[in-house]
């Protein structure tokens, strides 16, 4: 029972900080200040709006019917008096998709063939709340090409020419493997026909070619053969093409790029895939480098081809890269760059400007185009990418990608998937959310595509900016003040010029003294208490940040938050703060509901309240010794243990030790010998066990457990034999301190011999030393004397 209180107050917290949290909801509805239910629904997409017309207590403003809804079924508003309109989704065209394969050509067209699912819906969208949807890509076999080769005819190109002359066929017939709907077109560029990229001496201008070089006019653009399926046709126009001729390095690609991006007639692309081969060995001219030949109109991103020939080279400006996506992107067309080693980094970070682009390393005569067009086809058709057109205002996208193999994206990498081969499918789930509505409200369209694909889907866009009970609204209703404003969802909506809950008032009229005094409370100088505006004569009392606090009555003079507290809770966590004043919740009584008036808190574990020591009061325990303490009086710090409290008595009653005196003052209680501590009874067995371990006058442990019943009998079992400790053993002892003294002996007696024999070894080594280092022998000494001693005598004649 002492963890039922702890858990109340745990679970009281525990709702507090739900409601802490679930404030900011609340917050964004009531912070809108919504004075009617249209702008209640769009300032979040939990807010609703009460239409019952007695919903508002005094002093409570018309915005107040907006609330999350959750507060307002709290604070009384029948369900099916708020309006929650929510959004929905609904699926115009959903055309399975095409399992198409080789062989079936003949019987689909082109526009028949369906990779992508749905292709239409319809959305109702509510601010802030987002509507989803599946989108299904599967590519499909077969697929019909379209494939234009734009090729750079400069000087540095004539080996190249030579190699594409027989491309035609050749690539008809490897492309085969891929698609049997193949097409294939022809186009040329050198550079704009000004100075300063071209000389234009009339010399340069009919053969820009030096030497015995004869080379055509120099040109910007020229379409040279439509799309076509004749292979054959392609080799024998691009047979008849020359080389021609420009000044500087970089040439004019991007004029051939927009006009075959642009031109779809006049090049013949079909709804297909569409791929743009862009043959060169150099770099490119864009936006700001026409200016170079006084050049300085904007490209105007528009098909300008007379005979096939691009005739504005000369007014616009090169275009730049961001609007060279655009068209590409706009038309379709997926672009290979098809370019030398030396140029190879310039057109990387190219392809990463430019989405569904590649780059592939052409030889110096363009031998290998076959097979680089090849790589860069099966590259870009395993990988969709998926953008949308521009979205209205305050409108937002995401997409989700479920791709092979298991791999998701979100954000960016979302909307694409890699590795995709023919056949497989994969998933997108599209989320579109409206923050706020338009301000005309009227529908709008967004499209959503796939890179190089020519299929579109089309999301129409419904905003519900109004609440179904807005189309029953009665204009200049009886209700407002005699037609003074539009009774609509349970409230007025007042005309121009009038304010007021009932648009009783004119805004001429808010800033009179005598509406002032009718919001004052027993003529107080303070008008709503200061707690509120007064506004027509009506206190309307004012927001508070935390929407669970809210004040009210007529002159906003009651609130529920200011009621007395206790452990930090309005009135306890049990009872409702109403006007400043708490009404407690059943049992509980006082000014802050923290008297509880149930005696299950003070029950003790032996049934007794308070332990017998104390009386319950508030739901507390308040002992009548005040050296009793804890939630029951069951715990008292000053006073002897039971064990220390009856040692003596079981030490005489059990062993026999001790005065007999003891024994005849010892209270009565049943004695019971066990043989083992495993025979002592444990804890929960009984109602109260109390084990114990004492020591007495011989150092020995004994072991005895008091238990009691409902009844307070006490029964103590104790243990028959104490743990007395064993004394010590002497032999081994002495015998372990003589064998001690011996090895210490012997191990400095080692040492000793150890350090002489070192000295000795040093002073040998140094005597050796000073022998070596001698310089004299014995015939050199100076004070050495011979034990030989000659005498000669000198009349000694030999005779």
């Amino acid at each position: 029972m002492m963890g039922s209180g702890f858990l109340l107050r745990l679970c009281i917290c525990a709702f507090c900080l739900c409601q802490s949290l679930a404030q900011p909801d609340g917050n964004e509805c009531l912070a809108a200040s919504a004075k009617s239910c249209g702008e209640c629904i769009q300032a979040g997409p939990n807010c609703g709006w009460c239409t019952d017309a007695s919903f508002l207590q005094e002093g409570m403003p018309t915005s107040a019917r907006c609330d999350d809804i959750s507060a307002l079924k709290e604070k009384g508003c029948p369900a099916n008096k708020i309006e929650n309109p929510r959004g929905s989704r609904t699926i115009l065209l959903n055309k399975e998709i095409t399992n198409r394969s080789k062989g079936t050509a003949d019987k689909l067209k082109t526009d028949e063939i369906t990779q992508i699912q749905p292709q239409k819906l319809e959305l109702y969208l509510r601010s802030g709340e987002p509507q989803s949807f599946e989108l299904k890509f599967k590519r499909a076999e077969d697929y019909p090409i379209d494939l234009y080769y734009l090729m750079d005819l400069s000087f540095s190109m004539k080996d190249d020419l030579e190699n594409v002359k027989n491309l035609g066929t050749a690539l008809m017939d490897a492309m085969k493997q891929i698609t049997s709907d193949f097409r294939i077109g022809f186009g040329s560029f050198v550079e704009k026909t000004v100075m300063p990229y071209i000389s234009t001496t009339p010399a340069k201008l009919l053969n820009p070619c030096t030497g015995e070089q004869n080379c055509t006019s120099p040109f910007s653009y020229k379409n040279v053969l439509n799309l076509t399926a004749d292979g054959h046709l392609f080799n024998d126009l691009v047979s008849m093409q020359q080389i021609s001729g420009n000044l500087d390095s970089p040439e004019g690609g991007f004029d051939a790029i927009m006009q075959v991006a642009v031109c779809g007639e006049q090049i013949g692309w079909r709804n297909v895939t569409r791929l743009l081969v862009f043959s060169t060995d150099a770099g490119f001219h864009f936006a700001g480098d026409g200016k170079l030949g006084g050049i300085v109109l904007p490209n105007d991103g528009k098909c300008h081809l007379e005979n096939g020939m691009y005739t504005m080279s000369h007014y616009y400006d090169y275009p730049s890269i961001a609007h060279l996506v655009q068209k590409l992107s706009e038309n379709n067309i997926q672009t290979i760059f098809a370019v030398t080693e030396e140029f190879q980094p310039v057109y990387k970070e190219l392809q990463n400007l430019i989405p569904k682009s590649a780059v592939g390393t052409l030889s110096s005569n363009s031998s290998n185009v076959i097979q680089l067009i090849i790589d860069a086809y099966n590259s870009l058709s395993s990988e969709i990418i998926f953008e949308n057109k521009k979205l209205p205002e305050g409108v937002t996208i995401s997409f989700k990608s479920y791709c092979k193999n298991g791999v998701n994206g979100t954000g960016e990498n979302g909307r694409k998937c890699s590795n995709i081969s023919i056949g497989d499918e994969v998933k997108f789930d599209i989320s579109i959310t409206a923050n706020k509505c338009p301000k005309k409200g009227q529908s709008e369209t967004v499209t959503i595509k796939a890179l190089g694909v020519n299929e579109e889907v089309d999301v129409v866009l419904h905003f519900i900016c109004e609440c179904e009970c807005h189309k029953d609204g009665i204009p200049n209703s009886p209700e407002c003040n005699s037609g003074n404003g539009t009774f609509e969802c349970g409230a007025c909506r007042c005309n121009e010029g009038r304010i007021g809950r009932l648009c009783e008032c004119s805004t001429d009229e808010v800033n009179s003294e005598d509406m002032d005094a009718s919001c004052r409370r027993d003529n107080s100088s303070e008008i709503c208490s200061n707690n509120g505006d007064c506004s027509c004569g009506e206190c309307v009392c004012k927001k508070r940040e935390n929407p669970n606090e809210i004040y009210s009555g007529k002159y906003c003079e009651c609130d529920n938050f200011n009621c007395d507290r206790s452990n930090g809770l309005i009135c306890g966590g049990n009872g409702i703060c109403k006007c400043r004043v708490c009404e407690c919740f059943a049992n509980f009584t006082g000014s802050a509901c923290d008297c509880s008036e149930n005696n299950a808190t003070c029950m003790a574990e032996n049934g007794q309240l308070c332990n017998g020591r104390g009386e319950c009061i508030c739901g507390r325990c308040k002992c009548n010794d005040p050296k009793f303490q804890g939630p029951t009086c069951e715990s008292c710090p000053t006073c002897p243990t039971v064990c220390t409290e009856h040692k003596d008595c079981i030490q005489c009653k059990a062993f026999q030790k001790g005065e007999k005196s003891i024994c005849n003052a010892c209270k009565d209680f049943k004695l019971i010998l066990v043989d083992d501590r495993e025979s002592l009874p444990k804890l929960n067995e009984h109602r109260t066990v109390m084990p114990c371990k004492e020591k007495d006058a011989d150092d020995c442990w004994f072991y005895f457990t008091f238990v009691s019943n409902s009844t307070n009998d006490v029964t103590v079992y104790v243990l028959n034999k104490p743990e007395c400790p064993s004394g010590p053993e002497i032999i081994p002892i002495v015998a372990g301190v003589v064998a001690g003294i011996v090895l210490i002996g012997l191990a400095l007696l080692l040492i000793w011999k150890l350090l002489m024999i070192i000295h000795d070894r040093r002073e040998f080594a140094k005597f050796e030393k000073e022998k070596m280092n001698a310089k004299w022998d014995a015939g050199e000494n100076p004070i050495y004397k011979s034990a030989v001693t000659t005498v000669v005598n000198p009349k000694y004649e030999g005779k």
